[in-house]
C-alpha cells in the first residue's frame, strides 16, 4: 500500500536506520562503508557478494544483521561435497502409526530471510545454481512442486580472493544476480586498536535489534518511491552505456573491455542510489550517491580483454574515468 506521507515516513526511517547503522558499529569496527552498502543492498531489495581475505568480520557482520533487522538469519559453509538438496531441502519418506507412507518436505536452511553462503564458490556449479535460482525467483522447485522463499529474502555470500585451488568461480550471468560486489579491506589502525580491545576481554554485551522483517519490507517499498531526477537518470545511463565495449565513446574503454554491464546494472544502481540517499537522510539521490555506488554496482558486471590485462590495466581505474566523466 502506498504511504500515506512518504516524506514524514522517510524522515523517520531515516532516523531508525541511523541507529541501525549504529548498532552494527559497535560491533563490527572499521567497516562503515561495508555495513553502508551492505544496507543498501538490503534496503533495495537485492544480495551481495562479500569479497575479502579471512578474519575481516564477514560472518560477524552477517550474524550482527540479522540481530539489528529483526531477520532469521542462517549461515551455510560451501565445500566441493555440498549438494542442492542440503540448501534447498528434500523430500523423506515417513509411516505414520497405521502404516501409510508419504513423503514429507524438510526445509532446508534456504528458507531464512538472510542467509550467508560462505565461501560460495567452493560449490560444485550444480549447487551453485540452485541457490542463485532461489535468488532470482524467492522460490524453490522440489518433486514439481513449488516451494516459496521467506519475504524478505537475501543472501549474502563470501568470496575468499587469496586462496582459488578447488574453487568454481561464479560465471558472468550469475555474479549479475548479485546487486553489489562489496569489496572489504583491512581496517585502519585506530579501528584496529579498538577491535582488539574489545574482543580479547570480557565478554561484550550482544547487538540489539531495532527493526523488524515488516519494517525491513516497508523500507524497501518506501525506498522505490523517492524521486529520480533528471540528471542523476542521464548520468547512470551515462556510466552504464560509457562501460560497454559496444557503445562506449572512449577509445582506451572500447580496446580494455571484453564485456560490460547489462541493463540489470542500471536496474541496481537506480535502486541503489535511493537507498542511499535515504541512509544519509535525503528525499532524492544526487550524482555523489552515483559515483559513490559505481564500483560496487560494476565491477564484478565488466570484465578485461586479455590485451588490457597484459598491458596492466585494471578494472577501478576504468570505472574510476568513466566516473569523473558523469561531473
Amino acid at each position: 500500500m502506498p504511504a500515506a506521507d512518504p516524506v514524514a515516513d522517510a524522515d523517520r526511517l531515516a532516523a531508525r536506520l541511523a541507529i541501525v547503522r549504529d548498532r552494527i558499529g559497535r560491533v563490527i569496527f572499521g567497516q562503515d562503508a561495508v555495513i553502508n552498502e551492505v544496507l543498501v543492498a538490503l534496503l533495495s531489495g537485492g544480495h551481495a557478494l562479500l569479497v575479502g581475505a579471512p578474519g575481516l568480520g564477514k560472518t560477524l557482520l552477517v550474524e550482527t544483521l540479522g540481530i539489528v533487522l529483526g531477520l532469521d538469519a542462517r549461515r551455510v559453509q560451501f565445500t566441493p561435497d555440498l549438494m542442492p538438496a542440503d540448501i534447498t531441502g528434500s523430500e523423506i519418506l515417513e509411516e505414520d502409526g497405521s502404516g501409510r507412507r508419504a513423503f514429507r518436505f524438510v526445509k532446508g536452511p534456504v528458507f531464512c530471510q538472510l542467509l550467508m553462503a560462505d565461501e560460495i564458490n567452493r560449490a560444485s556449479p550444480r549447487t551453485q545454481s540452485a541457490l542463485l535460482q532461489a535468488m532470482q525467483e524467492h522460490r524453490v522447485a522440489v518433486a514439481g512442486f513449488d516451494q516459496p522463499l521467506p519475504s524478505p529474502f537475501h543472501v549474502l555470500a563470501t568470496q575468499n580472493p587469496i586462496e582459488q585451488e578447488g574453487t568454481y568461480p561464479l560465471p558472468e550471468a550469475q555474479l549479475d544476480r548479485f546487486l553489489l560486489q562489496i569489496d572489504l579491506t583491512y581496517p585502519e589502525a585506530e579501528a584496529e586498536r579498538a577491535m582488539l580491545l574489545a574482543t580479547t576481554g570480557t565478554p561484550r554485551a550482544p547487538a540489539e535489534p531495532v527493526l523488524a522483517p515488516g519494517e525491513l519490507l516497508a523500507a524497501q517499498a518506501l525506498v522505490r518511491m523517492l524521486p529520480v531526477g533528471e540528471t542523476v537518470l542521464d548520468a547512470i545511463l551515462a556510466l552504464v552505456r560509457g562501460a560497454r565495449p559496444e557503445t562506449a565513446t572512449d577509445e582506451k574503454v572500447r580496446r580494455s573491455l571484453a564485456w560490460g554491464p547489462g541493463p540489470r546494472a542500471a536496474q541496481a544502481l537506480m535502486l541503489a542510489v535511493r537507498a542511499r540517499a535515504l541512509l544519509d537522510g535525503r528525499l532524492a539521490p544526487s550524482l555523489d550517491d552515483v559515483a559513490a555506488l559505481a564500483h560496487p554496482v560494476l565491477r564484478h558486471r565488466m570484465a578485461l580483454s586479455f590485451a588490457a590485462r597484459a598491458e596492466g590495466v585494471a578494472l577501478a581505474t576504468i570505472i574510476d574515468g568513466l566516473v569523473r566523466r558523469l561531473a
